[in-house]
């Protein structure tokens, strides 16, 4: 299933919306069904998180002027590390074993 990411311009500010079904078939507006929007943790408070919550957050259906969209993303299915913006951040590390820990002090050859 498709995720779709809508760029929009609204109250003068840059918003992004993510919907999991998308119109494009009305000639004035773009229509947005299933919008997925952003979960709050309760440890960092994002206004501009809140003001999108409040004004689409009990909306089933939005329908935007196509003339306020700059840029509509196709996505495969919503990754929880995307959200994060850490899918690509995260690098994976592995352990080094070091080979001289496992010798005594005896096995060196001693000095003349």
């Amino acid at each position: 299933m498709s995720v779709y990411r809508i760029h929009f311009t609204w109250n003068k500010k840059e918003v992004a919306i993510k919907a999991t079904s998308l119109d494009l078939t009305h000639p004035y507006f773009v229509s947005m069904k299933g919008l997925i929007l952003p979960e709050s943790n309760g440890l960092i408070i994002d206004p501009s998180r809140d003001e999108l919550t409040k004004a689409f957050g009990e909306a089933d259906h939005i329908m935007i002027p196509f003339q306020t969209v700059s840029l509509i993303e196709e996505l495969k299915e919503s990754d929880p590390a995307d959200e994060l913006g850490l899918r690509h951040k995260v690098t994976p590390f592995h352990l080094i074993e070091n080979e001289d820990e496992g010798k005594d002090d005896q096995d060196e050859e001693p000095e003349a």
